[in-house]
């Protein structure tokens, strides 16, 4: 056997013996994985449906206009490019669309749960575009007014909303309106919490926002990709021209298929209670902890942050790789306010996004809580954690089940 057919089954096995918390991941279905390692992989089709820049393109055609039209149903949009590679690139061609000649962005403060390409220097966010930032309040939530202030005295071109680490609602009805009366372009990164909205547990942001990325992995359960939504006809127009030629070239017809693949799953009622679960599961698990006494926050959503410098003495890296030990995945983090770097941390990021569908019940959360308080005080060792741990997961799905 090739070793990196070896090493797949490696991962294979990580996956179905551990616990996965890392609240961006998630197990795609078996349809979706056959559609992304299917033949489509071959096929090159430069261009959008029917304008081609190649021949033999007309099944390719076909299954692109599916997806567009499965995304535009699933999130209520006019528009929807399903072409882009990456959550990432979702960005960039979105910043080009809304800013062409580049120009300034209001996005949150990093360190209080944004994402590198919200402006971090390390990314080509900051480098192509000026940012400036808001805060969370002292309670760690959206300071709406204090944001509506930052516009006025700071005139950015555009207001972004979407978070990486924020466990709680957001009122994207409220944002669009504050961007509305200040006279700027809203956009929103809801990447982590699409799942959320496609299952109608979280608030849609299409209606109310210029433009809309995503990634389509996640909450939504679907391949490694991106996806833009509007319901605005010319920054539609904008965004084919950004997404191709301007930021990428052919698509990957056989990943676009996955997408198609995913969001039908999304718009099913069995869809609609897995995301409800995801959002019971976090909180059962959050309560639990804090119950034990941990430092967490509250959450709304799918992720909660665990303070692990306060509740352990340890820091995010510290308590993420001694979890690694007895197969439990989260990452480390930043938490509001934090007096860490981001290679250390005082918290941790944990989310039930992924455990939620192998088949993690409340009890299960409540249960894990337990093992992890245990593990981090050193109230456990590691072999009776790891037996804890094989008995949670021995009752799940396996990921090739999925």
């Amino acid at each position: 056997m090739d070793k990196i057919f070896e090493l797949i089954n490696e991962e294979q096995t990580r996956q179905n013996e551990g616990i996965e918390l890392i609240a961006s991941e998630n197990y795609a279905s078996k349809e979706v994985r056959r559609a992304c390692g299917s033949i489509l992989t071959n096929k090159y089709a430069e261009g959008y449906p029917h304008k081609r820049y190649y021949g033999g393109c007309e099944f390719v055609d076909e299954i692109e206009d599916i997806a567009i039209d499965r995304a535009k149903k699933l999130f209520g949009a006019a528009y929807a490019n399903v072409q882009p590679h990456s959550g990432s690139q979702a960005n960039a061609e979105a910043y080009r669309a809304l800013l062409p000649n580049g120009g300034k962005i209001l996005s949150l403060v990093l360190n209080d749960g944004g994402h590198l390409t919200h402006g971090s220097p390390v990314s080509f966010s900051a480098n192509l575009y000026n940012f400036i930032h808001y805060p969370l309040d002292k309670n760690g939530h959206l300071d709406y007014e204090g944001i509506k202030q930052i516009i006025l005295e700071e005139k950015p071109d555009l207001l972004l909303a979407g978070f990486s680490a924020y466990p709680y609602k957001i009122d994207f009805e409220l944002l669009g309106k504050i961007a509305k009366e200040t006279g700027i372009l809203f956009m929103v990164d809801m990447a982590h919490i699409a799942g959320l909205v496609a299952g109608g547990k979280h608030q849609n942001p299409v209606p109310y926002a210029d433009l809309v990325t995503t990634t389509t992995h996640k909450t939504l359960r679907g391949p490694r990709g991106g996806l833009i939504l509007t319901n605005n006809e010319e920054i539609a127009k904008r965004v084919n021209s950004a997404v191709f030629p301007y930021y990428q070239g052919g698509p990957l017809e056989h990943i676009i298929a996955g997408k198609a693949i995913c969001f039908e799953e999304a718009l099913s009622d069995n869809f609609k209670e897995y995301a409800g679960l995801v959002i019971s599961n976090t909180k059962a698990c959050r309560d639990r902890l804090a119950k034990l006494g941990a430092v967490v926050s509250d959450t709304d959503n799918h992720l909660f942050l665990l303070n692990v410098l306060d509740t352990f003495g340890i820091t995010g890296l510290e308590a993420q790789k001694k979890l690694e030990e007895i197969k439990i995945t989260t990452n480390k983090n930043m938490i509001p306010g934090d007096t860490l770097k981001p290679n250390k941390t005082s918290g941790l990021r944990i989310g039930f996004a992924a455990v939620t569908t192998r088949g993690c019940t409340k009890k299960d959360a409540e249960d894990i809580a337990d093992l992890i308080f245990d593990y981090l005080g050193n109230r456990i060792g590691v072999e009776d954690a790891n037996k804890k741990v094989a008995s949670i997961v021995s009752n799940w799905k396996f990921i090739e089940e999925i």
